[in-house]
């Protein structure tokens, strides 16, 4: 079991649904090669796989990662910690204007390989709001990280003053009993 636990979880957009079979029934009927599968896809496949695929989406906010989860036959989930976030873009695009729907793209640091250290999110109701409560949750943790670094450091100097003193007292006793 995680202790993190959930401040916010986002809410897809329905009409992700004919905006996924529209798509990708497109990109199918440009390859000219896809014109008999778009066929199918169009009449209803498509439909089938857009209704499960939205079922399946998950995106939640706590308050040290993000964790977004996707898929039917092979299932995606992806975690990403709040500090490793650089940037959330929103992207807005014509197409994506017209089904009334919006991208929020992740770009992350500290990933080796570049293409697996980004995500886009597509659908989310509020996805410029929801991009602030990210930016917004990665601020209060770098802040409070930062405070935790400040309280080690004075915690350290502490203990050197308490070393010294404790050296002083040593000494001071020593002094003392050899007077006696």
């Amino acid at each position: 079991m995680s202790n993190k636990t959930t401040t916010l979880r986002a809410e897809f957009n329905p009409l992700i649904r004919p905006y996924l079979v529209v798509t990708i029934g497109f990109t199918m009927v440009a390859t000219i090669i896809g014109i008999p599968i778009a066929i199918v896809w169009f009449l209803g496949l498509g439909q089938w796989w857009a209704r499960h695929y939205f079922e399946k989406l998950e995106c939640e906010l706590t308050d040290k990662s993000i964790r977004f989860r996707k898929g039917i036959l092979v299932q995606v989930e992806k975690t990403i910690p709040l500090e490793n976030i650089q940037d959330v873009t929103f992207i807005e695009g014509p197409i994506l204007k017209h089904f009334n729907l919006s991208t929020l793209k992740f770009e992350t640091a500290g990933a080796s390989n570049p293409a697996m250290a980004n995500m886009e999110l597509t659908g989310i109701i509020d996805a410029q709001e929801f991009r602030n409560c990210i930016l917004s949750a990665r601020d209060a943790l770098k802040q409070n990280s930062g405070a935790s670094a400040a309280s080690l450091a004075n915690q350290d100097s502490t203990l050197a003053v308490l070393q010294r003193i404790e050296v002083k007292l040593n000494e001071i006793s020593e002094h003392l009993a050899s007077k006696r």
